[in-house]
């Protein structure tokens, strides 16, 4: 089967993405997150502990 008809081609830009639920950074699909890709919701463990947390006003939490 040829990459190219599926759209990837090795080329990230046609993998699916979505904002992480605190922090509203970009997170590109993965082959881990295969079977799970419906459930991820946060781009890092970071973010996974400060799922409760408040957010402050300073901004995002990474950065």
């Amino acid at each position: 089967m040829s990459s190219r008809r599926s759209g990837f081609a090795g080329n990230k830009a046609y993998l699916p993405s979505k904002p992480c639920a605190v922090c509203g950074r970009t997170m590109t699909w993965r082959k881990a997150w295969a079977k799970t890709w419906d459930e991820v919701r946060y781009c890092s463990e970071r973010c996974r502990r400060q799922k409760h947390a408040p957010t402050s006003a300073d901004g995002p939490a990474h950065g």
